[in-house]
């Protein structure tokens, strides 16, 4: 819609007339199942005279009146800004409207429990959706107080960023009034509301500076049984006494509440004090030790972001990476250092930078700060430059200046810049203060430029394998030639039994092409040489000719989870760059992951692994390679240990990749109880899984998914339902399913999630033919008719990537030629080409 999509200059132009004081917010959530009451007052400062506009998505706008002056709101709102002229120094606006519930996940989302018919409502904000449940100038660096009063069932929890008053009940109804206290001055994304028959855990903690700070676990009341709050509490008694030291500075808000909640589109959301988390956090049945540890990284995550985000914000969207980088640093620091997850910074080498190394080599890549225009800019920059590589850079930085005067900056900058907005430069000015390094250097090269270098040593022995030359080369993609000073380590490994082990380390700075390393000249060689060990530096790393046999021969010996995480994501990198044979791939997996002990490498390799198998074999080998996988799966699940995290994911990727009839057996047999694996339990997610397995082989039908659904007829089991019926592989099916998601606007987003991943689990991707014109035909529709998160949603996941053909890439290309306007969306479709072009170059390399 016009107005829809702020724009920075028109935020910039506002923020020169307008300065907020505060928002007065009444909501009534019990006038209907589709909209509710949303009222708001708001006083501000201005430039006498001028004109502006504030944001209210609102379905009808009932009365606009600015300083005692009723405006006529037919002619001031389109439905997404109401314009203001004629301002005063001193302004008061109040609007009253009747605001939409979603089920997209953005705004104010509606659930209704499946189990028990209760509904539950939260709020989602960022980037640009507090405007769907109040009128608001939305743009982070227009601070304000904010005060809720709300209207809801008197049997409801209503949580907010203020601590939850005693409810006044409504004489003669079901209803009560909440009338929170106002917060302090914080962005309007940030702030939240979260309302239903929510059961809740409570408990208390005492900050470092003697506060009670209450606690609060909250779940779905038919999930809540699930709900393991005394470990919640225990990760977050540890984030808070960790963050507090490091930080130098208390918790600077009154409570903390946690809320799982249905049906949401992120891992959580770092509202101030009111923390909302995606519910599939709340177990209900196994789950892998890399979700247990993910979920513990989410929780110091988000409560991370209670500094740096919340009490010091961004001003505008090209700093969002700070906040959410910085926020992927201190987590994981804080897991590793603080938890008894200790290897979280082999989970972070595992997944984070493997996806960061992902996205930086995508034509759409961009510098750390990122250009960002408009909103929806911001929206396809939750990427993982964003979060990743940002990250990443943040640990090479801490590596850089130290540690130590890394944390001194950051107290520094909390203590300077509180319940402000802020930009890089008021960071980086605070680190050169503590560390003496002058960072305009650095930052131009990391943060300011896009691309990923690799790192390559260069070794020369003599007849007795005493090294005569030692350098480090480094080299960067013609499209991104930046050359960048790198802090890192190179470890010297070597066989001792039946492991290797590090001997010697040694860290340095290097830079430029070519870095001589002269102290390692006269060392003896060792079997295996690891540049960047212990992961400081942000870079691809190669391993020389004879160090990469050692670590195939090798790699499970490795002693270090690190280590072999970095070997690992080398041979990785080297697959996807068409410099390793796929085929050699599956080897190597398949040969060494049956020991390895870090439960995120697993799932990653495996999940690369199908990937592999899948789009970067050649065609005509890829039903052997997927059932060569499927078989070797099955054999290493029955040998793994029983009741172990391996024997889980063996089982898990064996269900995902099955593809004969003997696998086929296997899995109805794990399903009726006549194969049994010891210590593993058929629960109901695991019951899924195996079910989509049979589907995928055409060996379970829609009434078999319908059985299993009226056993488990929770949102789970809806949700996994109508990922089972779009995994069906027939043309006729996934030409269906693509059908249903384009024409009905009305499913909510967990539905539409849960579809494209079926629509996607393909072995015999020529099922997804008959779609491709479908879909270039429908982009714009989608793009033009969706929220921003459903349209992103059905544009990657009903892309036919696994056909993975130079028909696709010819008629991608055609779509983009013919469709310049949009960047956003351009960039997505971008992205999904640019992985088919990749896999068609890896074939060739397979084929070769």
């Amino acid at each position: 819609m016009p107005g829809e999509n702020l724009t920075r200059v028109e935020a910039e132009e506002r923020k020169a007339i307008v300065d907020v004081a505060s928002y007065d917010i009444t909501l009534d959530l019990t006038t209907g199942d589709e909209t509710f009451s949303s009222a708001t007052v708001v006083s501000f400062t201005a430039t006498p005279g001028a004109s502006t506009f504030i944001d209210a998505f609102t379905r009808t706008v009932r009365r606009v009146t600015l300083n005692g002056v009723d405006l006529d709101p037919a002619t001031v709102s389109d439905g997404v800004r109401i314009q203001l002229d004629n301002l005063q120094a001193e302004n008061v606006l109040e609007v009253e409207a009747d605001a939409e519930y979603t089920n997209s996940g953005e705004g104010l989302h509606r659930f209704v429990d499946p189990v028990d018919g209760e509904v539950y409502l939260y709020s989602q904000f960022e980037v640009p959706d507090s405007r769907r449940m109040y009128t608001v100038f939305e743009q982070p660096d227009l601070k304000a107080t904010f005060r809720f009063t709300v209207t809801a069932p008197a049997a409801w929890q209503v949580v907010s960023n203020s601590p939850t008053p005693e409810p006044q009940p409504i004489e003669g109804t079901d209803k009560a009034i909440w009338r929170f206290e106002p917060t302090p001055r914080i962005s309007s994304y940030i702030t939240a509301l979260v309302a239903g028959p929510y059961a809740v855990t409570r408990s208390e903690l005492t900050s470092r500076d003697g506060r009670t700070i209450p606690l609060g676990v909250f779940s779905r009341a038919s999930l809540s049984q699930h709900m393991d709050a005394d470990y919640i509490f225990e990760k977050t008694r540890q984030g808070f006494a960790y963050f507090e030291e490091k930080f130098d500075y208390a918790y600077p808000f009154e409570k903390y509440d946690q809320l799982f909640v249905p049906e949401f589109n992120a891992g959580a959301m770092e509202n101030a004090g009111a923390v909302t988390f995606t519910e599939t956090y709340v177990f209900r049945s196994k789950v892998t030790d890399a979700i247990k540890e993910r979920r513990v990284v989410t929780i110091l995550h988000e409560l991370a972001h209670m500094w740096f985000g919340d009490l010091v914000t961004m001003k505008w969207w090209n700093d969002l990476w700070l906040n959410e980088s910085f926020a992927e640093w201190a987590s994981t620091i804080a897991t590793a250092e603080a938890t008894e997850w200790t290897e979280a910074w082999t989970t972070f080498q595992a997944m984070e930078k493997s996806w960061a190394y992902r996205q930086d080599q995508l034509p759409t890549t961009h510098p750390v700060v990122a250009t960002i225009n408009d909103l929806e800019d911001v929206q396809v920059n939750f990427d993982g430059i964003t979060y990743a590589k940002g990250g990443s850079v943040l640990k090479q930085l801490v590596a850089w200046v130290g540690r130590d005067a890394f944390f001194a900056g950051v107290a520094a900058y909390f203590k300077k810049h509180k319940f402000q907005n802020t930009e890089l430069r008021d960071l980086l000015a605070e680190l050169e203060v503590t560390s003496g390094r002058d960072l305009s250097g650095w930052s131009a090269k990391w943060l300011e430029t896009a691309g990923v270098n690799t790192l390559r040593p260069e070794i020369s022995t003599d007849e007795n394998g005493v090294i005569t030359g030692f350098a480090v080369l480094q080299s960067a993609p013609e499209s991104h030639p930046t050359i960048r000073p790198h802090r890192l380590a190179i470890g010297f490994y070597n066989l001792s039994g039946t492991k290797l082990v590090r001997d010697e380390r040694f860290e340095l700075d290097i830079d430029g092409e070519r870095t001589d390393v002269a102290e390692l000249v006269g060392k003896r060689r060792p079997d295996l040489v690891l540049i960047n060990d212990d992961d400081l530096a942000y870079a691809k790393i190669r391993l020389d000719e004879a160090s990469l046999q050692t670590a195939i021969a090798h790699l499970s010996d490795i002693e270090n989870p690190l280590a072999r995480a970095l070997v690992w994501g080398s041979v990785w990198d080297s697959t996807r760059d068409a410099e390793t044979s796929p085929t050699d791939y599956i080897r190597l997996v398949l040969g060494n992951i049956a020991t390895e002990t870090e439960s995120t490498t697993m799932r990653l390799t495996l999940t690369q692994l199908a990937t592999t198998a899948r789009t970067y074999i050649v065609p005509a080998e890829r039903a052997a390679a997927i059932e060569y996988i499927g078989s070797t799966l099955w054999e290493l699940a029955q040998l793994a240990a029983p009741g172990s995290d391996a024997q889980f994911q063996f089982v898990k990727f064996f269900a995902n990749l099955a593809s004969t009839g003997d696998h086929v057996a296997a899995l109805r047999g794990l399903r009726d109880g006549t194969v049994v694996l010891e210590g593993l339990p058929i629960d109901t997610d695991l019951a899924w899984e195996l079910l989509d397995g049979l589907v995928l082989n055409g060996a379970a039908t829609d009434a078999d998914i319908a059985a299993e659904l009226a056993k488990d007829n929770t949102a789970n089991g809806q949700q996994a339902a109508a990922r089972a019926r779009a995994t069906v592989p027939t043309s006729e099916s996934k030409l269906a399913t693509f059908t249903e998601l384009v024409d009905n606007d009305k499913l909510p987003n967990a539905i539409v999630r849960n579809t494209t991943l079926g629509y996607q689990h393909v072995n015999d991707a020529s099922a997804l033919a008959p779609v491709v014109d479908r879909y270039f035909a429908s982009l714009n529709t989608i793009w033009e008719s969706r929220s921003y998160h459903i349209a992103e949603t059905l544009i990657d996941g009903l892309y036919p990537a696994p056909l993975a053909s130079q028909e696709l890439v010819d008629k991608s290309r055609a779509w983009l030629d013919a469709n310049p306007e949009t960047p956003a969306l351009r960039r997505l479709v971008t992205e999904n080409l640019a992985g088919v072009e990749r896999a068609l170059s890896v074939q060739a390399r397979d084929a070769g």
